[in-house]
């Protein structure tokens, strides 16, 4: 197992969590590479995305059905839209301790505020990176919300809404 996915599996028996990291071969960087290497629903996977609000950082925990809307993520941190803005990759790293397409929902090289999409909370079971851009892991959304510590909201952005 890569060092990065043994981290996140350290990470996650440090949680109380017994996950079951699997690699594949081709990339899961992307919500829909990693449901079809998976052959799951797009809806069922954790998009781990990085923000700044502010000098705050935050993760948002997207299903891969959806996108975030920002200003919904900028009220929940109690900022205005003009406050929030990607974490480019290099910072992204430094935050969590993982290279983009690989950030794990937990198991962070520091703390940091999680929102998670309530639409993750819809399914059995959702599938998350494992710290590599070809690791996965499946976990139940309320372990999700637990491990991570996040707060479960209306993340969604509606149709027509703007970005």
């Amino acid at each position: 197992m890569h060092a990065s996915a043994q981290k996140v599996a350290d990470a996650a028996r440090n949680l109380g969590l017994d996950i079951q990291v699997v690699e594949f071969d081709e990339t899961t960087r992307t919500a829909p590479d990693a449901a079809r290497a998976i052959g799951c629903q797009l809806a069922q996977i954790v998009k781990s995305l990085v923000f700044m609000a502010g000098e705050q950082p935050v993760m948002a925990l997207v299903s891969g059905a959806n996108r975030l809307d920002e200003h919904k993520l900028a009220a929940l941190c109690g900022c205005s839209r003009k406050h929030i803005r990607r974490a480019d990759a290099e910072t992204a790293r430094a935050i969590t301790g993982f290279v983009i397409g690989g950030v794990p929902p937990f198991g962070h090289a520091r703390p940091l505020p999680v929102y998670v999409d309530e639409d993750l909370t819809r399914f059995e079971v959702v599938w998350a990176a494992a710290g590599t851009p070809w690791s996965v892991f499946a976990i139940a959304p309320a372990d999700l919300v637990r491990a991570s510590g996040g707060r479960v909201a209306d993340l969604k952005q509606e149709e027509g809404g703007t970005p």
